[in-house]
């Protein structure tokens, strides 16, 4: 099966990149929901440990009890609140609040724009008050900037909205409550040396999404795709490959099947444009569900060392690129 490798200095890299602007390794909320963008869960729990990183933020309860070992505080971004020494869940709506466990950890998400997750800023008031008849511990209050990443003045328009969800929380009378709504894209445009937490996801795995008019951190690429050679074939020129024959051979060459396919998550290139490796092999032909066929006779192949430009290539972005990676292929640090 295609391999991963993971590069662990380039990740501290990253990391330390970030600590320059919060100040403080206990403000990185690291991000490793949906197996951790691709990287694998546990491996960059693991890792993130090492670095001194003590939070984590995760999807689902169940990828929280398997990173538990390594972190103090874990945030639960979906499924109902329970009590849980570790973990604090997220509310995305009144109706969590009614199915909440009594005495849960819980961090209200309020809408203050991006109209996805999180409840209005008109029902604020109802949630605190339900939040405390519910009996329920309220630890934080987030938001989520629906535009941090585009050349846009949106952030600063709902930093605003946010700045008034705080006052509201301090009328009703909730203290000790943590504020947090800084992402990656956020984290790379403003300072962030008063954040009691940044959520840093993508910014970790080395991409900014910004545009390239904004100063950012220089980041690198943590993850990495490879693929192991099955076959090597000699073509006579005219003959085709893979299905529907779509590749036609100019000349005589030598070509090999390589073991990735989009059963393992990668995508099938566009028929018009086909996708080039890192080392600059065009795959020739349809992906097939196991396979890839390339011009090359090598024991291994870098597919990409880059999701950014390799999704540019396949239109889409580094974020899917690597999240749709199939979790049992095999991942290795370097």
């Amino acid at each position: 099966m295609a391999f991963i490798k993971i590069n662990k200095e380039n990740f501290f890299h990253n990391l330390s990149q970030f600590l320059t602007k919060t100040g403080s390794k206990e403000s990185i909320g690291i991000v490793l929901k949906d197996n951790a963008y691709g990287h694998g869960l546990e491996l960059m729990a693991q890792l993130s440990k090492e670095f001194g990183l003590t939070q984590a933020v995760v999807r689902t309860f169940n990828e929280a009890q398997i990173i538990k070992p390594y972190f103090k505080h874990i945030l639960v971004l979906g499924e109902r609140a329970i009590c849980d020494t570790v973990c604090s869940f997220t509310l995305n709506s009144l109706e969590d609040i009614s199915k909440a466990e009594k005495g849960s950890i819980v961090e209200l998400k309020v809408d203050t724009g991006m109209h996805r997750n999180g409840i209005s800023m008109d029902e604020l008031e109802i949630a605190l008050k339900e939040i405390k008849n519910k009996g329920l511990i309220l630890k934080g209050v987030m938001t989520h900037n629906r535009s941090a990443d585009e050349l846009s003045s949106e952030l600063f328009w709902q930093q605003k909205r946010f700045e008034i969800v705080k006052s509201v929380i301090i009328l009703h009378g909730f203290k000790n409550i943590r504020y947090h709504s800084f992402n990656s894209a956020t984290s790379l445009r403003l300072p962030c040396n008063h954040q009691e937490m940044i959520r840093l996801g993508i910014g970790a795995y080395g991409y900014s999404e910004l545009p390239t008019l904004y100063k950012t951190l220089k980041l690198k690429p943590v993850l990495s795709l490879w693929a192991k050679k099955v076959a090597t074939r000699t073509l006579k020129k005219g003959e085709r490959v893979g299905y529907g024959g779509q590749f036609e051979a100019p000349k005589e060459m030598t070509v090999s099947t390589y073991d990735l396919g989009y059963g393992d998550g990668w995508m099938r290139s566009n028929d018009f444009e086909p996708f080039v490796t890192a080392e600059g092999l065009p795959l020739l032909g349809r992906v097939s569900m196991d396979y890839i066929i390339l011009e090359s006779t090598k024991e291994e192949i870098c597919i990409f060392d880059d999701a950014l430009s390799a999704g540019k290539q396949l239109k889409t972005i580094s974020y899917e690129l690597m999240t749709q990676l199939h979790k049992d292929i095999k991942r290795v640090v370097i």
